[in-house]
């Protein structure tokens, strides 16, 4: 199983707002897991975000992990062509908080932020 750990200034970005977040998140499901990003048909435009927790178990020889002092970010390949570049932000403004995904290989997003398409 060869898997590839990139440097967090590839692929996936994480500010740090968005690390700390992760990290409380992570600390209250009691185990050590990595963050799963991806994509999926559906939302507003056409392809939403998908992010989840997962078991380090279900890391896939093809996936990409990108390592952030504390944490993995994993995301599948066919997910990686969509959303290469990601900045994953977080704000706890009480109007439009929450997680927040900047993706440069979008061409138009939702006004949620949710969905985008290419």
């Amino acid at each position: 199983m060869t898997q590839t750990t990139q440097s967090q200034k590839s692929g996936i970005q994480v500010s740090e707002s968005a690390r700390q977040q992760i990290l409380m998140l992570r600390e209250k499901q009691g185990k050590d897991l990595v963050l799963r990003v991806g994509v999926r048909q559906g939302g507003c435009s056409g392809m939403s975000y998908a992010m989840d927790f997962a078991d380090p178990d279900t890391i896939q020889a093809s996936d990409e992990i990108f390592d952030y002092d504390g944490f993995k970010v994993v995301s599948d390949p066919k997910s990686l062509l969509y959303i290469y570049g990601l900045m994953l932000d977080y704000s706890d403004s009480l109007i439009g908080g929450g997680f927040q995904f900047t993706n440069p290989q979008a061409t138009q997003t939702c006004g949620c932020g949710k969905s985008f398409t290419t």
